[in-house]
């Protein structure tokens, strides 16, 4: 009967949208689409929740040691910021070329390649002997950085299900900040262990750690279907393989220009705080690196419970109305962190909610770009899209450490985190909305 007519033969896209909301409306809770999880894609959502979390500590050891190379070399603030720009301008390019190779060799073997690549640079990182050498090492890590997350959100994108894919990419998301809090507590451990000018280092060579998932990744994880049958590496007829610059041509040239754009007033607000808080502890609230751990602790909390709650959020309403609320509400409370007059327990509990806004409307960013773009191209558009703003919005860190000299660090980080969050809003209003997308449709 037309009313069992199966998804692939008789269904219109429309058909199949409407099947994908009523599954989704059976099961609203955040932990669903765990629960309908095949053994092989569990598999490939902790591979890729565990390859984003280790990212992130690699990522977040230099924002927390800034203060000490800073002091140990004799680093002008702006300069320091420089070294977190470089690593995020490297991984747009890393980014972009990761998700081209995704396209081409496939999502697994890409994801392998950037988490050995990040490894070894952080173990390079480790070994400097000075500020250029490790900003050097920086750079090169960026590469892998870029590329981890362009392979991994991909291979996440297209193992789950229209209904689930928000709460499913976006729990991913979330180990972003358990990544973080991992690093603030090797921080504490390594600087409550070792002299500062050893601490640091051992930090960046904890950064190797996350070599040892690839090995799991290489037995156990599988090339989604979807990919398969796009590449023509199944029983399917060939396909053609994508150029490097396709997204940039007919179609899908004004989604690749506003979707870098409004990546990177996401990534922008959430650097521009991110990097520069725990020194603005420091040097303004006058806190060392032990008491200001409970700070970060409380921001870092925020964090992973707005990245869930986001990813809720993006499934039940929609992935625009995610990025709507949370950017205004994400503005009034870096505005409230930095320019008012508060105690140091009031900024204290007020770090939740910095967290939770400033940060966890990224839980919807994943799985809004991968239903933009069609299988063949999603590599490379996703990977571009997503790493080019984050390129474009590492220059807020440096434009926040020069800032400083001027006004002062907190005024800095409130100018360029509330500009980032309204490019946000003005951009994401010129795409559509697609919770809910099938993305055989594309």
């Amino acid at each position: 009967m037309a009313d069992h007519r199966s998804r692939g033969q008789e269904a219109t896209a429309d058909d199949r949208r409407v099947m994908s909301a009523t599954v989704a409306g059976n099961d609203t809770s955040l932990a669903a689409f765990y629960r309908q999880m095949s053994a092989s894609e569990r598999r490939a959502f902790w591979t890729c929740f565990f390859g984003w979390g280790l990212d992130a500590l690699d990522f977040m050891i230099y924002p927390l040691v800034i203060g000490t190379i800073t002091v140990m070399w004799h680093v002008e603030p702006g300069i320091a910021g420089l070294a977190v720009t470089v690593t995020l301008l490297t991984s747009a390019i890393g980014g972009w070329l990761a998700g081209y190779l995704a396209d081409r060799i496939g999502r697994v073997r890409t994801l392998q390649i950037t988490v050995g690549w990040f490894c070894f640079f952080s173990l390079v990182c480790a070994l400097a002997q000075n500020f250029d050498q490790l900003l050097i090492a920086r750079g090169l890590l960026g590469f892998g950085f870029g590329g981890e997350w362009a392979a991994g959100a991909v291979l996440i994108g297209e193992t789950i299900r229209p209904a689930y894919r928000g709460r499913a990419v976006g729990s991913v998301q979330s180990a972003w900040g358990v990544g973080w809090g991992a690093a603030v507590l090797l921080q504490a451990i390594m600087f409550s262990l070792l002299p500062p000018h050893l601490a640091w280092r051992a930090m960046f060579a904890a950064g190797a750690i996350p070599a040892l998932m690839l090995i799991y990744a290489r037995r156990y994880v599988h090339e989604p279907r979807i990919a398969e049958r796009a590449r023509g590496t199944s029983a399917d007829t060939p396909a053609r393989a994508p150029s490097l610059f396709e997204i940039f041509s007919g179609p899908h040239l004004r989604t690749t220009v506003i979707g870098a754009i409004f990546v990177m007033g996401c990534q922008g607000g959430y650097y521009a705080i991110s990097t520069w808080i725990p020194t603005f502890l420091k040097t303004e609230r006058h806190l060392s690196v032990i008491n200001s751990t409970g700070y970060l602790g409380l921001l870092i909390a925020g964090s992973v419970s707005g990245y869930l709650t986001g990813a809720w959020i993006s499934d039940r309403f929609g992935r625009k109305t995610l990025f709507v609320s949370f950017a205004v509400i994400a503005i009034i409370s870096v505005l409230a962190y930095t320019q008012l007059a508060i105690s140091n327990d009031a900024m204290l509990w007020l770090g939740f909610p910095l967290g939770f806004f400033g940060s966890g409307y990224l839980a919807g960013v994943g799985p809004f770009l991968t239903e933009l773009y069609p299988t063949r191209l999603r590599g490379s558009g996703q990977g571009f899209c997503y790493n080019f703003g984050r390129g474009m919005g590492a220059l807020f860190p440096t434009l926040v450490g020069v800032f400083s000299k001027h006004f002062g660090l907190a005024t800095a980080i409130a100018i360029f985190a509330v500009f980032a969050y309204a490019l946000m809003l003005a951009s994401v209003t010129l795409l559509p909305e697609t919770r809910g997308m099938v993305l055989e449709d594309l």
